[in-house]
């Protein structure tokens, strides 16, 4: 035997067992250093009659780090929209646009009259109208509208503003929503004809004194047919929108409640929009009347389209990847649950909450995850019977790393200490650490999820998730931070 060889084999031998005897305690230190922090975190009164779930997965080895509670059945709150919109990218792609399609049906007489209607036809664009761009907002968008008919002559119509909505199902809701969210903004639901993000502002003016009745300015878009009976009345100064908002999504009716701060006239409250189907319909018929385009008749929602329509024009909503990062960096329902019809409309023929849910699963399906404690029951998280696991969130957003579109959807989440909801999420962050996350609230919900390059180049998946506490929401945040800070500090 060549002892030389030998000699050479046993110190290679001797050298990868000290290699991996030194990494080894090495990790088991830093998980137990993170066990130790999770079970005092559980212990403080913040948490103590909650329940705490972590877990913590190496992205490149596809190993878990860390788990408490991992396999437990949690309320995600908005951290389901991570579902959402990584389905989206996998079906739609980051290219993807919403198309509503506008026609028009009958002749164009010699003085420029169409005798006959305009057709509105939604395909679940849930920035058509929207405020937040200059490019989509009412006047932008009816002013596209207005140049397509005169570019065809019309001058007059007599007849409608009709709309169709088929695209997505009637059901704009889903039934295990909160009556206390329904009626305001983040719980407006989708229509396959949206708009104005389905929402409206009503502008309130204090009392002279704390305690005396607010009154309603006004309301935003103009001319939207809102009935509202105003029990605001003026809370201390810098107390911000205390408003609650009720109402069902058909009824004209709002009922305003709680407090405005003093001192701040003209303040603005985001209220659900009653049908925006139809409030689209009926503000750009006023807009062409506006215009001096007169029609004859009101709006009417049609539920088939008739035969002989001629196109007038194709309009395109932003690219999916624009809608996709907005959605995960305010945490917007509107949009979260547009994507999430649209998903089970094209995967299931159902623009449903239902077909969404399918078109959901299947991803999951299609990608081996096993799904052993999940529930897909809505798009947006406002649902309290959507249940994941931590461990789930974790493998789930392993699988997204590995897609081609990855860097687009990591992308759409928040940078802690930089972006979104998590601009002030920790106080202090190593700089060469870098925390991708979404996060969720509700009442006695908080969940994080998302990625973190650590300060040693790997890239982890996480998520910290925490359900059923009595405290309020900044005492969990807190004691949840110091979970995360540890997480991304330690591996």
């Amino acid at each position: 035997m060549n002892h030389k060889i030998l000699l050479r084999g046993v110190l290679l031998v001797a050298g990868c067992l000290a290699l991996g005897l030194s990494s080894i305690p090495m990790q088991a230190q830093q998980t137990a250093e993170l066990d130790r922090l999770v079970k005092q975190v559980q212990q403080q009164e913040a948490l103590r009659h909650g329940q705490l779930g972590v877990c913590v997965y190496n992205v490149s080895t596809g190993q878990r780090l860390y788990g408490c509670n991992a396999e437990s059945s949690m309320v995600p709150a908005s951290v389901q929209k991570l579902f959402t919109t990584g389905t989206g990218f996998a079906r739609l792609g980051g290219d993807f646009r919403f198309t509503t399609r506008l026609y028009i049906r009958g002749m164009v007489d010699r003085e420029g009259v169409l005798h006959g209607n305009i057709y509105i036809v939604g395909g679940g664009d849930p920035l058509l109208g929207s405020y937040r761009y200059r490019q989509t907002s009412p006047d932008s968008l009816f002013a596209g509208w207005t140049r397509a008919l005169r570019k065809k002559g019309i001058r007059r119509v007599d007849g409608r503003v009709c709309y169709h909505t088929a695209v997505f199902d009637d059901q704009p809701l889903h039934d295990s929503w909160q009556w206390g969210d329904v009626g305001n903004y983040y719980a407006a639901g989708v229509s396959g004809l949206n708009f104005h993000e389905n929402m409206y502002f009503v502008h309130f003016n204090p009392g002279k004194k704390l305690g005396h009745a607010a009154s309603v300015a006004r309301t935003q878009p103009k001319n939207i047919d809102i009935h509202g009976t105003c029990e605001v009345t003026t809370g201390p100064e810098n107390s911000g929108d205390q408003v609650v908002i009720y109402g069902s999504p058909t009824s004209k009716e709002r009922l305003y409640r709680g407090t405005v701060p003093l001192g701040k006239n003209d303040f603005a409250v985001r209220g659900a929009m009653p049908n925006p189907a139809r409030t689209c319909a009926d503000l750009f018929a006023s807009h062409l009347r506006s215009q001096g385009i007169g029609i004859s008749m009101g709006s009417m929602q049609v539920f088939s389209m008739p035969d002989s329509l001629r196109s007038l024009l194709d309009y395109s909503s932003p690219q999916y990847y624009t809608i996709a990062q907005y959605t995960n960096l305010t945490s917007n329902n509107v949009y979260a649950e547009s994507i999430f019809k649209y998903l089970g409309q094209k995967q299931c023929g159902s623009g449903s909450f239902e077909g969404g849910a399918r078109a959901v699963n299947e991803y999951f399906k299609e990608r081996g995850l096993a799904c052993d404690g999940v529930r897909i029951v809505d798009g947006s998280g406002l649902s309290r019977q959507n249940l994941t696991t931590p461990d789930f969130l974790c493998r789930y957003l392993m699988t997204l790393s590995r897609e081609s579109f990855f860097d687009q959807f990591q992308h759409s989440l928040a940078v802690v200490g930089q972006s979104g909801t998590a601009k002030n999420l920790l106080p202090s962050l190593p700089q060469n650490v870098t925390v991708w996350i979404k996060t969720g609230t509700m009442d006695g919900v908080k969940a994080y999820a998302g990625y973190i390059n650590t300060a040693g180049g790997e890239t982890l998946a996480f998520a910290i998730m925490a359900n059923d506490f009595v405290c309020s929401g900044k005492e969990a945040a807190d004691a949840m931070g110091k979970v995360l800070l540890k997480v991304a500090t330690s591996y």
